[in-house]
């Protein structure tokens, strides 16, 4: 099979809208599996990536890391898929397979640096960076291909490459499971997924959130009750209760008043927010405590499959609002805006069958 062109969105400046722009994708390897894609979703580091907010975006760019779709060629050494099996590819495509990172399954930590689904260097791709999932298809490595249950709606799966993942590595590694008692802080596309799984492990689940009025949909997706960070006896009465913090907040903010909240030998785990912490952490309530304060990015891809298997097991998709691929610019708007319960999913019929 040979490199062929197919449709796409990508972003050809940091201020230009997204639009129609039509990439190639490699030929097909020995050990490649090239996927219709049908579904991607939609996560905050797209818009970022599209929009440059981290400095590193080459131009043109296609974003999209949340990718279900259904095998469609396969090279003749792939073992693990066939044709018409429903598949995932999440934020990697490659790594280096022999670090110590990758040999203890942490791909995502890999020491030479993981490959990322876009906007990455690889010289095997068209103008050597790889292009995401905004597009009719990718071709990938059949080890960075993840197998999706039957049983999960392919839409709401979407989400899980990314946000899924991110929130159930640090249940994972903190052995959340029952008795335990974990707070998730913030209520967004990271923040519902966390509910949702620390619940289904058999978790009692705190909803930690600034905004009032959220409540109700915390309770849906599996609270038990939810803490106003701002109202301070609110804050007071769960000092000392939770084994573990799921903080989901994407811009810096005080960790502090969360800390006195955590258990003897607590853990609380950034997953939302890169970059430096303001203000500074109080040592006292961690020493004095046994407290840590710990970062988290996405999993391995063992880790992953993992959680997509609970997922399918347990019925849990992301909550999503499925869009067409030519709405994407007004999405963007719409996610810096928090109007989206809980994560926007791309429907790539809409730029198949586009003229």
């Amino acid at each position: 099979m040979t490199e062929h062109k197919v449709k796409a969105y990508a972003a050809t400046s940091a201020t230009a809208p997204l639009g129609p722009y039509p990439i190639k994708r490699r030929q097909l390897r020995d050990h490649d599996v090239e996927i219709d894609i049908h579904y991607c979703g939609v996560c905050h580091s797209d818009l970022h990536t599209a929009r440059n907010d981290w400095n590193w975006t080459v131009y043109p760019i296609v974003p999209g890391h949340e990718i279900i779709g259904k095998v469609v060629a396969v090279g003749s050494k792939v073992s693990h898929y066939r044709l018409g099996d429903t598949v995932g590819v999440g934020c990697m495509v490659n790594s280096c397979g022999h670090c110590a990172a990758c040999d203890e399954g942490f791909e995502q930590h890999c020491h030479t640096g993981a490959t990322y689904t876009y906007g990455w260097p690889d010289s095997s791709e068209e103008g050597g960076i790889t292009q995401g999932g905004y597009s009719e298809k990718i071709v990938v490595n059949q080890n960075f291909v993840l197998r999706v249950p039957d049983t999960l709606d392919m839409a709401a799966a979407a989400p899980l490459l990314c946000a899924g993942i991110t929130t159930w590595a640090p249940l994972q590694e903190a052995g959340i499971g029952p008795g335990s008692k974990v707070a998730v802080v913030g209520l967004g596309g990271l923040g519902h997924m966390a509910i949702k799984l620390a619940r289904a492990l058999g978790a009692e689940v705190t909803l930690i959130t600034r905004s009032a009025g959220k409540e109700a949909d915390a309770l849906r997706l599996g609270a038990s009750k939810v803490v106003l960070s701002s109202d301070a006896a609110q804050m007071a009465a769960v000092a000392n209760q939770f084994h573990l913090i799921v903080d989901t907040v994407p811009y810096a903010h005080d960790l502090n008043p969360y800390l006195p909240t955590l258990s003897h030998k607590g853990k609380l785990v950034l997953i939302g927010y890169l970059g430096p912490l303001e203000p500074a952490l109080d040592s006292v309530v961690m020493i004095m405590g046994g407290r840590s304060v710990a970062g988290s990015m996405i999993g391995g891809i063992a880790a992953t499959q993992q959680m997509l298997d609970f997922c399918g097991q347990h019925g849990i998709g992301a909550d999503i609002e499925l869009i067409h691929m030519q709405d994407i610019n007004q999405a963007y708007e719409r996610m810096l805006a928090s109007d989206v319960k809980y994560r926007f999913v791309i429907d790539m019929a809409s730029l198949r069958n586009a003229g």
